[in-house]
């Protein structure tokens, strides 16, 4: 089975699924890969977690069922998941923008979120830069934070961690211990083997040499790594590349990845230059 039809896999268990209480490792298993790659691949390709899918997509059956069904709205919030009619309003009017009630006796225009159909994209006009390399492990130096990814929490709190990190001088000081091989500053994400849905995300820089007392280390094990080149401003160039990788490189190359730590690289450079060139290195199998 290819990497596409796996994802498309997955998502059709969902949909077949969508009423029951189903977990992302059962979805992920669905995929045949881990639980942290699949909801990284699927928010990388869709813009939105995979509960964050489920929940618009039952929101978008409920709709249709409001709308040309006479069933109770305390049914249909059951029925969709909600413990309450309470709840189900709350969340119909978040999506929708008015109250089930509402919609069904003014005829409103409501949101519709379809059933999601993952196609590959080939742009042969816009080429990607990348090499292959093997790499010896290496330590690198730096902090760490740890984050839920089943609830979005990384993709809020990733951002902030590096605006404390530009702010108090961190970033300064892991570009002044960079005495490694890759020079610059990493963002390094790590999924945590015996939780799926959490990841370690340190910011940190390749260094050898005595560990400042407020700083820790990484080991990064030895790997085959594709490296991908990043030219532009962040942090749009950085997003658009990941997406890139997951929607035109992997589904059209022979790799997988390994499941291992994943750096982002960065330059000391004025992060907003138009041709700031930065790395993606990914493992790979």
């Amino acid at each position: 089975m290819s990497w596409i039809e796996s994802i498309q896999k997955a998502i059709h268990y969902m949909e077949e699924h969508l009423l029951e209480n189903i977990t992302i490792e059962q979805i992920a298993r669905e995929a045949n890969c881990s639980v942290y790659h699949f909801q990284r691949t699927f928010s990388l390709l869709t813009d939105m977690t995979i509960a964050d899918y489920i929940r618009k997509r039952r929101l978008t059956l409920a709709a249709q069922e409001v709308l040309m069904t006479e069933q109770k709205i305390i049914d249909l919030a059951y029925k969709y998941g909600y413990d309450s009619p309470e709840a189900f309003t709350k969340a119909f009017r978040k999506l929708h923008g008015v109250t089930p009630s509402d919609a069904r006796k003014k005829q409103c225009v409501l949101q519709a979120y379809n059933r999601l159909v993952i196609q590959v994209s080939l742009k042969g006009a816009e080429p990607m830069k990348y090499k292959i390399i093997e790499k010896e492990a290496f330590q690198v130096v730096g902090i760490k934070r740890t984050y839920n990814c089943s609830n979005g929490e990384n993709l809020q709190g990733i951002p902030g961690f590096w605006n404390e990190v530009n702010e108090n001088g961190t970033d300064t000081e892991l570009f002044r211990l960079n005495n490694g091989e890759i020079k610059g500053v990493l963002g390094v994400c790590l999924p945590q083997k015996d939780a799926g849905n959490m990841i370690d995300y340190w910011i940190a820089t390749a260094a050898n040499g005595e560990t400042p007392k407020h700083l820790a280390t990484l080991e990064i094990p030895a790997a085959k790594w594709v490296v991908f080149e990043v030219v532009g401003p962040m942090p749009e160039a950085m997003q658009n590349a990941w997406k890139k990788i997951y929607s035109e490189w992997f589904p059209s190359n022979p790799y997988e990845p390994a499941g291992t730590a994943e750096l982002e690289v960065y330059s000391d450079e004025d992060p907003f230059k138009e041709d700031l060139v930065s790395e993606i290195w990914i493992p790979v199998k």
